[in-house]
């Protein structure tokens, strides 16, 4: 079943009050993650052929990899501040942070990492996601490609028909698949950082403790966090427009929240999707584009 959109809310508005659809994510999109998620800092085996992914995210820079077949094969992962909202606001932090990761995987891996690909929000302008560009290349790594995030995002699921929402950090883009293909793409501030100030002013702790604890999953905060969620699915609803959608796919490191996935489809009424390890997605599909 489709639903169509009308006025800031209209039809979905009262089925958000009526109901919770949650289908499966695909059984290869699962699988894939779970088998992602196990080559944190160790690769899976040996491969001649590999293709890396640079994500500079806002709370933290991830390197991936995945194999000729487009297997998962490593991934590591630094905190970093230097990038705000897909922008790159603090340039010799980012390569250096890039840099470190490089090492570290040049001696995981037992070879150089001369290329890969990074993205950036859709929302962004070309002239600031091409600082995403120039910090590889200072970095040492070569950019072949420069892809928005929730085109990776698609390299990865290969969804048919729906909507992908990539909650970031500091934005939240959408991308509508019809087809297989994508064909809109917006994006709009706020993410995982207003979630983390939420917790943090609950909470009465810092930012960066309510940000680890968030990710971490190992307690509850949904029932704190539900205010925050739904200015996400607005956003999301927003986005959507007047485009008849079937389902909304969660990613992004910002939604690992349990239950962020009923939380969006209440209030929107679309059937919604979270994913294991859902922050992982964006990345290993950098690696993938």
């Amino acid at each position: 079943m489709a639903f169509a959109l009308s006025g800031e809310y209209g039809t979905l508005g009262m089925l958000a009050r009526t109901r919770s659809i949650q289908p499966s994510p695909s059984h290869e999109a699962t699988a894939f993650l779970e088998a992602a998620a196990m080559t944190y800092r160790a690769p899976v085996c040996s491969s001649d052929a590999l293709s890396f992914g640079v994500d500079l995210g806002t709370a933290t820079i991830v390197l991936t990899a995945v194999d000729a077949q487009g297997r998962p094969f490593y991934w590591d992962s630094l905190p970093c501040q230097a990038v705000r909202d897909g922008v790159v606001v603090n340039f010799a932090d980012a390569v250096t942070a890039v840099k470190q990761l490089k090492e570290a995987a040049m001696s995981a891996l037992g070879r150089d990492i001369a290329e890969a690909a990074t993205a950036f929000p859709p929302g962004v302008p070309q002239a600031e996601a091409r600082a995403c560009r120039y910090v590889l290349e200072n970095a040492g790594i070569t950019c072949r490609h420069l892809v928005d995030e929730v085109t990776a995002a698609q390299a990865l699921l290969r969804l048919i028909d729906g909507v992908i929402v990539d909650v970031g950090g500091g934005s939240t883009g959408v991308g509508i698949v019809s087809g297989g293909v994508i064909i809109a793409l917006d994006d709009e501030p706020g993410g995982g950082h207003h979630l983390d100030l939420i917790l943090a002013g609950a909470l009465g702790i810092p930012v960066e403790e309510a940000e680890k604890r968030k990710r971490k999953g190992e307690q509850d905060y949904s029932h704190i966090l539900r205010p925050g969620i739904e200015r996400i699915a607005s956003s999301i609803i927003r986005q959507i427009g007047d485009h008849t959608v079937q389902s909304i796919h969660l990613v992004g490191g910002a939604v690992r929240v349990p239950h962020a996935d009923s939380i969006v489809a209440r209030f929107s009424g679309i059937p919604t999707t979270a994913y294991p390890h859902s922050e992982l997605v964006t990345p290993f599909g950098i690696a993938m584009s």
